[in-house]
């Protein structure tokens, strides 16, 4: 039994998942100090790498593992697609068990439900707005005319692109992605 423990910032102590993962017979313990947002953390890397099949990976909570509901999700298949059980402690889940794995499917399953069920309530809420003539996204900043204007001051070769956007009321990317490819200027 392979064990992981997580604190968000460096204030947190991770001493009492660490005292759990022991009492549930961890042999060794990778302990992280990141904010579970973060894409990479190094010592989960390091833990998926040192398992091996027939291993069980052990947490004190799934929320400790995983970013979201798709990570925990996809991160439970990768254990499984690699012969590795998954155990959570405080919630009783654990895969290497018919019951865990259904209990564990049960819960991705809530989830990813609920997911589908917001994309869809957004969808419907977008044609609606559309339907009444609303469209989303920002106002257009650069009509044909500025974009024009744009182009004719800088053929000029008499205005940097930072005093055009300022002109136009503009950031100098959008001075950039509005003139022809290849144009240099500064």
């Amino acid at each position: 039994m392979v064990g992981y423990a997580r604190v968000s910032t460096r204030d947190q102590n991770p001493d009492s998942q660490t005292d759990a993962l022991v009492a549930a017979g961890c042999e060794k313990i990778f302990v992280d100090q990141a904010s579970g947002v973060l894409a990479r953390r190094a010592s989960l890397d390091t833990a998926l790498d040192y398992l091996r099949p027939g291993d069980t990976l052990v947490v004190t909570k799934l929320d400790r593992l995983g970013r979201s509901v798709r990570n925990l999700k996809d991160l439970a298949q990768w254990l499984q697609d690699h012969g590795v059980g998954l155990k959570a402690i405080s919630q009783g889940i654990d895969t290497t068990t018919p019951g865990g794995r259904l209990f564990f499917h049960l819960l991705a399953a809530i989830a990813e439900f609920e997911h589908d069920l917001i994309v869809e309530r957004t969808q419907d809420g977008l044609a609606a707005a559309r339907a009444r003539g609303r469209t989303g996204g920002g106002r257009v900043k650069m009509t044909p005319t500025k974009t024009q204007q744009a182009r004719s001051m800088y053929d000029q070769k008499i205005y940097t692109v930072r005093e055009i956007a300022e002109t136009l009321g503009v950031s100098r990317g959008t001075i950039y992605r509005h003139l022809s490819p290849g144009t240099g200027g500064s």
